[in-house]
């Protein structure tokens, strides 16, 4: 597997992901213009969502970082990079959909919370952009793997 065309398909759908989630916040805000932070305590929403944000976030590290440890120094730089692309995956899908939820939950009240635990996640989202200088980094590599990459 080539790392430049990994790079771009692990890049593209990372980027995906950012814009879908940006399209879907600013269309969230732009159809519900309420922005108010009066604490309904009736909206069980406005409490799952800071539960549903802390574990996304914890989550998507702690079983990344696990995926990761699974990788192996006798695999393949092929299965290593798959393996790795599959916990980047799980790691975008996690935060990912606890910021839908935030803006399900931001549509239907206009709490102002809700929208802004879905920035912060966007903003998370984004600071998790693949390159080549991470993959160095975080995947056990060979010396072999390593020339091969760079």
């Amino acid at each position: 597997m080539e790392i430049k065309t990994f790079l771009k398909t692990l890049s593209f759908m990372h980027l995906a992901l950012v814009i879908g989630l940006s399209i879907f916040t600013v269309l969230a805000y732009t159809q519900n213009m309420d922005f108010n932070t009066e604490t309904d305590t009736k909206n069980v929403l406005l409490y799952i969502v800071p539960i549903a944000a802390l574990i996304g976030y914890f989550g998507s590290q702690f079983l990344f970082k696990k995926l990761l440890m699974r990788i192996t120094d006798t695999d393949s730089l092929e299965e290593k990079l798959k393996k790795y692309q599959s916990a980047s995956h799980l790691k975008y899908a996690l935060i990912e959909a606890p910021a839908f939820l935030a803006l399900f939950a931001y549509y239907n009240s206009g709490n102002a919370l809700p929208l802004v635990i879905t920035v912060c996640l966007l903003v998370y989202l984004f600071v998790q952009k693949p390159s080549k200088q991470k993959i160095l980094m975080e995947i056990p590599l060979t010396m072999e793997q390593r020339r091969e990459l760079e």
